[in-house]
């Protein structure tokens, strides 16, 4: 490689990534298997990206008289990371090229800013919205489409989501749950 060269992150600065905002959910768990999916359809690198913030927020890191050590805190989103990426798929990974990486900032804008080329694809879990959840929570989604420079994939909730949420309520409730409900789809 010559000095008028640039290698970003280990990698050619032209090759192609897909780019997905993991955070341990079921949600970015379907997002992150779509997003090796369009990986490997395209030969492109996968890239799992965890955004993450101080507990309490940077205000309340900032303010307070003894915050947790950053690195401590970058360590644990890391496992998370680490963690989300073999509950995906095990302790063999993707089975393609892929890259880590944690990043302090709120999601929207971390994702944004990871997915920085313009031969990149973000790829993120849609999740459910409902209730008081978008007043409370930003969404995400609709962020990474407003300010992407790339494509962006917004993966719907896997339909075993709902199932699951059922069988949570049922269970919540103190209800009775027989294995033919949960193959009938009766929970």
């Amino acid at each position: 490689m010559d000095g008028g060269e640039e290698q970003t992150r280990g990698r050619l600065p032209g090759e192609r990534r897909v780019v997905v905002g993991v955070s341990g959910s079921l949600g970015s768990l379907t997002a992150l298997h779509r997003g090796a999916d369009e990986a490997r359809r395209t030969g492109a690198v996968l890239v799992a990206v965890l955004a993450w913030v101080p507990p309490g927020g940077e205000l309340a890191h900032r303010k307070a008289a003894f915050p947790p050590p950053e690195d401590a805190l970058r360590r644990a989103a890391a496992e998370r990371l680490l963690g989300a990426v073999d509950d995906a798929f095990g302790a063999d990974g993707p089975g393609i090229p892929w890259e880590g990486f944690v990043v302090r900032g709120t999601p929207g804008p971390a994702l944004v800013e990871s997915a920085d080329r313009p031969g990149d694809v973000l790829v993120i879990g849609a999740g459910r919205r409902g209730g008081v959840r978008h007043v409370l929570f930003p969404n995400v989604v609709r962020y990474c489409v407003a300010h992407a420079c790339c494509p962006v994939l917004a993966v719907p909730p896997s339909p075993l989501q709902s199932e699951l949420a059922a069988v949570h309520r049922r269970l919540g409730r103190r209800r009775t749950l027989l294995a033919r409900d949960l193959t009938e789809g009766r929970a």
